[in-house]
């Protein structure tokens, strides 16, 4: 299995950015498709972006296309969610996840393995 530990969550104004990180330990990265999604408490998770295990394909939620992307370096296996033009919407608890199957499936809410979530605040 994978272990995966997501960070760089944080407070920020409307606007600004932040570049979150998941880390992976375990079984080989590039064998798996990384996806983020994220949770307001009591609200339904939230799909945000995926990416394959190569890096070669992306896929983003209509609401965070063109703000947010998805990246991934699995020599250092690390996958990486950089947010940008953020807003207060975006308010919510990010996780990353890690699927063994086609990085689409991601986008369908299926994964293998979750690691824990990072606080993201945008104030308005």
């Amino acid at each position: 299995q994978v272990q995966l530990v997501g960070s760089g969550g944080g407070l920020v104004q409307a606007g600004g950015s932040l570049r979150l990180s998941c880390a992976a330990s375990g079984r080989t990265f590039n064998q798996y498709g990384i996806g983020w999604f994220r949770q307001v408490p009591g609200n339904e998770r939230e799909f945000v972006a995926a990416i394959s295990r190569s890096g070669g394909t992306t896929y983003y939620a209509d609401y965070v296309k063109g703000r947010f992307t998805i990246s991934r370096d699995n020599a250092k296996d690390t996958a990486y969610l950089q947010m940008d033009a953020l807003k207060p919407e975006d308010t919510a608890v990010y996780y990353c996840a890690a699927g063994d199957g086609l990085a689409q499936s991601l986008t369908r809410g299926f994964y293998a393995y979750r690691g824990q979530g990072t606080q993201v605040t945008v104030s308005s």
